[in-house]
């Protein structure tokens, strides 16, 4: 149960402030969002704040930001409609209704002439009960009505394609920009909680019952001299005691100002075919603000190499399809590091962010990658590319992808299941 709750709240976490790159920075821009959804296929809850909904769907397979113009508008008022209109009190229309009117009070009734909902905002027609044509000027954020459902109309100034090319490319990087960002404060968190390590010939945390603690070494300790050689550095340390093993050496440490000589004997352990001595000490750590951001830039730039190092093999060729892992395999994995405590699952979830992050900005249709591609040639271009055929490239790039899901995850299934 616990995996499974680690599980759905990195996944949530991942996905939410993927998508939140994209929402706020397309809100930034003026762009008018339908839809923040969590996942795909039916929804299992929503909400409406500040013109856009918010959703939750059944399939945890990743979410997206629904942006006005790229879709058809859902409800089409034709001439010569029969519609309501609602007004405000400075006489613009604030709703449209297309049928059951019996739900909306103080409706006006009119019958379309000609109707503009992205330029001019206006309606022109005869209302009932008078005569002749009139204009009826429309409220930038009036509402229409179909079937009981009510969408905000999108001029085209709040529509997606009417923005600049810049505008549109920073909507879209920002959802990876996100991921990296959720990494670094993960890893800084983890600098605060568990400390940084630091390269002082200091002693850190002890093994219980292993052979330091058991010899008399106490946490802080500053190691002076091992076997008569100086020390300064853990790195140090940690050499004399690994080439030791099953040797007695003569610690000489500062405690309390005072100078204690303390002989360990370092047990032997094999590891990659090697015999290694070993004390049962752990590297001395800090914990500080400077530090922890320190390591949070470090150990997110570290990670994103061997990420980008990785998908760079995969494309040569050098790293097989099968290697891959889907939902089954990171669940497997969340589930490891889940019973190694909380630290753990903190990296594994900042690796996960990075990981979702990189991939995202492949130049490959469907991902926002793919879409900045072809913002840089409607750049160099200097005129959109056509909507129609980008959305058939995206619309099959998204449809491979789904593919390649299926296939890593039956990937997944034959590694742990069968």
């Amino acid at each position: 149960m616990n995996t499974v709750i680690a599980f759905v709240v990195i996944f949530g976490a991942l996905v939410f402030f993927h998508e939140l790159g994209h929402l706020y920075f397309a809100k930034r821009a003026g762009i008018l969002c339908r839809e923040f959804a969590i996942g795909f296929g039916p929804k299992v809850f929503s909400f409406y704040r500040n013109e856009t909904t918010y959703t939750i769907r059944l399939l945890p397979l990743g979410g997206y930001v629904r942006y006005a113009g790229e879709d058809p508008e859902m409800v089409q008022v034709k001439p010569g409609s029969h519609i309501g209109l609602q007004f405000n009190s400075i006489g613009e229309v604030t709703k449209i209704v297309v049928d059951q009117f019996d739900r909306f009070q103080d409706l006006r009734f009119v019958e379309v002439d000609s109707i503009d909902l992205e330029h001019k905002l206006e309606i022109i027609g005869t209302e009932e009960g008078t005569e002749g044509v009139s204009k009826f000027n429309v409220n930038e954020k009036a509402f229409i009505y179909s079937e009981g459902q009510g969408h905000q109309i999108a001029p085209y100034n709040r529509q997606f394609n009417s923005k600049s090319v810049g505008k549109r490319a920073i909507a879209i990087f920002a959802g990876p920009m996100m991921n990296f960002v959720l990494a670094l404060v993960i890893f800084i968190l983890l600098g605060l909680l568990q400390g940084t390590p630091v390269n002082d010939a200091k002693i850190g945390e002890l093994l219980p019952k292993g052979p330091a603690q058991t010899a008399g070494l106490k946490e802080g300790d500053i190691v002076l001299s091992i076997d008569n050689k100086d020390v300064s550095k853990w790195a140090e340390v940690v050499k004399i005691v690994r080439e030791s093993p099953s040797k007695e050496l003569l610690f000489k440490v500062k405690r309390d100002n005072k100078v204690i000589s303390i002989p360990i004997t370092p047990k032997s352990e094999t590891i990659d075919h090697k015999v290694n001595g070993l004390i049962g000490v752990y590297a001395p750590v800090e914990k500080n603000v400077f530090s922890s951001v320190k390591y949070g830039i470090t150990e997110t730039i570290g990670w994103t190499k061997e990420i980008v190092l990785a998908v760079g093999h995969l494309v040569s060729g050098q790293f097989s399809i099968n290697n891959l892992s889907g939902p089954v395999g990171i669940y497997q994995v969340t589930d490891q590091a889940a019973q190694s405590g909380i630290f753990y699952l903190m990296k594994w979830a900042a690796f996960l962010s990075i990981n979702l992050g990189i991939m995202n900005l492949l130049p490959l249709p469907a991902l926002d990658g793919g879409r900045l591609t072809f913002f840089a040639i409607e750049a160099l271009r200097g005129r959109p590319i056509d909507r129609q055929k980008e959305g058939v490239v995206h619309f099959i790039g998204f449809a491979l992808l789904m593919l390649l899901m299926i296939i890593v995850t039956w990937n997944d299934i034959k590694r742990f299941f069968l």
